[in-house]
């Protein structure tokens, strides 16, 4: 059949078979058109077929995805720059891509923290990077000194303890970071200040919200763990850095104005560079935020008889706070400034003590949850009733490790027909005190779909659902076979096909059920004919 490429301007028509593979039809078209790719250690340069909006796959046959007789696809060039280095983050045990030139393995490590803490919003005195044999990376070295090549997969280690409450940070759960605060006063302080960094970052307003009441300050700078709060010569120039300078690099305008209301000394607050919120908001080109700062700045504020330009009353408001805190906490500041640790207090000194950035969790750490001991409440007058009822929940533990939860049952077992029983075996049973089965959801998060209503009506049913016991067995080998090779149910095999095929938007929603129906079934095949598995004519056509 003869099918059009469109590419750079020009079109032309190309001769293939209905069965041809996309990768066969990008090798006809680098030949036409002389087409220079390439693919070495610092990227790759490919070509890139789609139909109906969606990217071909060079597996994929043209048939498979309904190209037909005087199709058109569009062909261009796709560059691809690889990552030069990978971060295992142990918080969310995801991989970050670092894509960046290759000469920042030339540079310290202390750069690369920098465009850590630009890509998952962690700041930089809250964690450090490992090299892959587990050494700890200082910031003052190379990348180089740590034999740290291209590819190279290092690792993000937070504070031992600190992977719940950072995990709630990123995910702005506020019962959450509440729940694993640290006990200790300074560290306390200290997490509050992250917490309010993490939450303008990522734009969390309850979070943020949470934390200006228990006493951080947007304009503050979330600074150094206590531990190493007195080592100022080894610490990360970014420490240094406010919430309110996160909130300005993201574009986070909510945060941003409830930062300024709360202080306008965000307005002038600048970070170790010297750059201020509307600085940053600049370069980053978020135009609302730059917009919403410079209507700030240049703003009056009115009193009884006159109206202060803004800029006049933050000086005046910075000298009355220099003189409250010169006149109230002089000594108290010198010695903090002379020591920056009181006696008796945890240190850490790089490459003598015992490392505490190891990404322990909380319980490991040696933390106590007090939500997690159950209470036991007094016993009800009425509950000697309620158990000779059945109506109450009956809730056992056999041990303090395993408890047991006894639902009534709504359905036997008996009455359900075979094609509603692969439902039930992808759920997860459960034995209860009295021996009993109850049928409990294996993953919450999945929507749960119910049943059909049962039928007393004596009609007749398709074969499938009489189905032999041995076409029975066969079938249900055929589903284990699939799921052992492919590493996916049939289910799950059928949604993955649905979103493949939904890629298509230009096409219809028949067609693209259609295009999920041919992958589905040549997926299957394809793996029936690798493993050899046996085909039966006995099988049950299934349908997506």
């Amino acid at each position: 059949m003869r099918i059009f490429i469109a590419f750079e301007g020009s079109f032309e028509p190309f001769d293939v078979s209905a069965d041809e593979t996309v990768e066969a039809v990008k090798l006809m078209i680098k030949d036409y058109f002389h087409i220079p790719l390439s693919e070495d250690k610092q990227g790759r340069r490919s070509l890139e077929l789609v139909y109906a909006g969606a990217a071909l796959r060079n597996s994929w046959s043209l048939a498979d995805v309904g190209v037909s007789f005087c199709s058109t696809l569009k062909c261009f060039v796709k560059e691809e720059d690889k990552p030069v280095l990978y971060v295992f983050n142990a918080v969310t045990q995801e991989t970050m891509p670092v894509l960046e030139d290759i000469s920042l393995l030339d540079k310290k490590v202390s750069d690369l923290r920098t465009l850590v803490t630009g890509q998952c919003g962690l700041p930089v005195s809250v964690y450090c990077l490992r090299t892959p044999q587990g050494l700890e990376m200082y910031d003052c070295n190379t990348l180089r000194d740590y034999q740290a090549d291209l590819g190279t997969t290092l690792r993000l280690d937070v504070w031992d303890g600190w992977k719940e409450f950072l995990m709630g940070c990123l995910l702005g759960q506020k019962l959450r970071v509440q729940r694993y605060l640290s006990k200790e006063g300074p560290v306390l302080k200290y997490q509050r200040r992250v917490a309010l960094y993490m939450a303008a970052f990522h734009g969390y307003t309850d979070l943020s919200e949470w934390a200006l009441k228990q006493g951080a300050r947007p304009h503050e700078a979330v600074g150094a763990h206590p531990y190493r709060a007195w080592c100022h010569e080894a610490l990360h120039a970014d420490v240094s850095r406010c919430p309110v300078h996160a909130a300005a690099e993201t574009g986070q305008l909510l945060v941003l104005k409830a930062f300024v209301n709360c202080s306008v000394l965000c307005l002038v607050c600048r970070d170790a560079g010297g750059q201020t919120p509307l600085t940053i908001a600049a370069r980053h080109r978020h135009k609302d935020c730059v917009v919403y700062l410079l209507s700030k700045m240049w703003s009056t504020v009115p009193f009884l008889k006159i109206a202060v330009p803004m800029m006049l009353y933050i000086k005046i408001k910075q000298w009355i706070l220099r003189a409250q805190n010169h006149s109230l906490h002089k000594s108290q500041l010198s010695r903090a400034r002379g020591l920056g640790a009181k006696v008796g207090d945890t240190v850490m000194v790089d490459g003598f003590t015992t490392p505490k950035m190891t990404s322990k969790s909380w319980h490991k750490a040696g933390n106590k949850d007090s939500q997690s001991t159950l209470s036991k409440l007094p016993p009800h007058q009425g509950q000697a009733a309620s158990r000779k009822a059945g109506n109450s929940l009956v809730v056992s533990q056999r041990s303090s490790r395993e408890q047991t939860l006894t639902l009534p049952l709504l359905v036997d077992a008996d009455r359900f027909s075979d094609i509603q029983r692969p439902q039930l075996e992808n759920q997860k049973i459960i034995t209860a005190p009295s021996g009993k089965q109850e049928a409990h959801i294996r993953n919450t998060h999945l929507p749960q779909v119910p049943l059909p209503p049962f039928s007393r009506v004596g009609c007749s049913h398709p074969p499938l659902y009489y189905a032999s016991p041995r076409a029975e067995g066969l079938l249900r080998s055929s589903f284990a076979s699939f799921s052992q090779y492919s590493g996916r149910t049939p289910r799950e095999n059928a949604v993955y096909c649905l979103a493949v095929a939904s890629a298509f938007k230009e096409k219809r929603w028949l067609q693209q059920l259609g295009i999920a129906r041919v992958l589905a079934k040549k997926s299957i095949s394809t793996l029936t004919t690798q493993e050899g598995l046996a085909v039966c004519e006995s099988h049950p056509q299934i349908t997506l």
